[in-house]
């Protein structure tokens, strides 16, 4: 009888010992989902950035050009001067309000560059420039003063300055001009020292139309006689010329004893071989004396 209930209790321990050992390695309901939501998120993160790398853009590869290739130098071969010629004026020169530099500019100037329309004022001095157009300035009826002192110029075409109705002042000094183009009625100042300027190379009545004209500067040049002076002309500088005589009509009236040449203050004639002694009905009419030899 003891035998039988030992039996009978120990199979109900070793079963409900294995019910015991069921229950505590089966995973529970909530630890279950933990594991697959763990899961679910690590195969989504996979997917995630399996999608990004997929959809990555691929990085563009940018090459610089070689400027200085032999292939670029060809293409560029005749183009350094052109690119030189059309880059803007104000970029070559100073240009301020009204007013532009362009003075020893750097790749030499070799023409009268290009204006903005409001330009009163140009110094172009110091260049190359060896020829100046009717076209150079036909747009710019602004202009006031043009300073092209120490060019090359030897042509200047006959209408060049013409039409330029507000111009008072031109200067084209230290340059290579045998003859002067028209001169604008208006002018002021004109200055053509330092040329290879004669008197066939001036027309008789350049100067004498110019009725406001009050300072006129010839020096150095290679003129024989001195040219007809308009009555508003305060100084003119006529020396280191050729100049061999003078006449009664050259500064005075001949015909007049009464007329008097009030504005005109200052004569240069020093170094030319006229002598000034041998004519002095010539200057009857004047305040002051030419400087010269007599």
């Amino acid at each position: 009888m003891m035998d039988l209930k030992l039996l009978f209790f120990s199979v109900i321990f070793l079963c409900t010992s294995q019910l015991f050992a069921r229950e505590k390695s089966a995973p529970k309901p909530n630890q279950c989902k933990d594991v697959a939501l763990v899961t679910n998120k690590e195969e989504l993160l996979f997917n995630n950035r399996v999608f990004m790398e997929a959809k990555k853009p691929k990085k563009k590869v940018v090459t610089a050009t070689d400027y200085d290739s032999p292939d670029d130098l060809d293409q560029d071969s005749g183009g350094a001067q052109k690119r030189d010629e059309e880059l803007p004026t104000c970029l070559l020169c100073v240009c301020l309000t009204g007013s532009v530099y362009c003075e020893e500019v750097t790749p030499d100037m070799t023409t009268v560059p290009s204006l903005p329309k409001e330009t009163a004022y140009l110094y172009a001095r110091y260049n190359k420039i060896s020829k100046i157009t009717n076209k150079d300035f036909a747009d710019i009826a602004t202009l006031r003063r043009i300073d092209l002192t120490g060019n090359l110029i030897s042509d200047i075409e006959d209408g060049a300055f013409s039409k330029l109705d507000n111009l008072e002042e031109l200067t084209l000094a230290q340059n290579r001009l045998s003859k002067l183009p028209m001169l604008p009625a208006k002018l002021m100042a004109f200055n053509a020292g330092f040329n290879l300027l004669k008197t066939k190379g001036l027309k008789a009545t350049a100067f004498k139309k110019l009725t406001k004209l009050a300072y006129l500067y010839l020096s150095n040049n290679e003129i024989e006689a001195i040219p007809q002076l308009p009555e508003s002309l305060r100084i003119v500088h006529l020396q280191n010329n050729n100049i061999s005589s003078v006449t009664d009509e050259t500064f005075c009236k001949g015909n007049n004893t009464h007329y008097i040449r009030y504005n005109l203050e200052e004569i240069r004639l020093e170094n030319n071989p006229v002598e000034l002694a041998k004519y002095p009905h010539s200057f009857i009419c004047l305040r002051s004396l030419p400087s010269g030899l007599y």
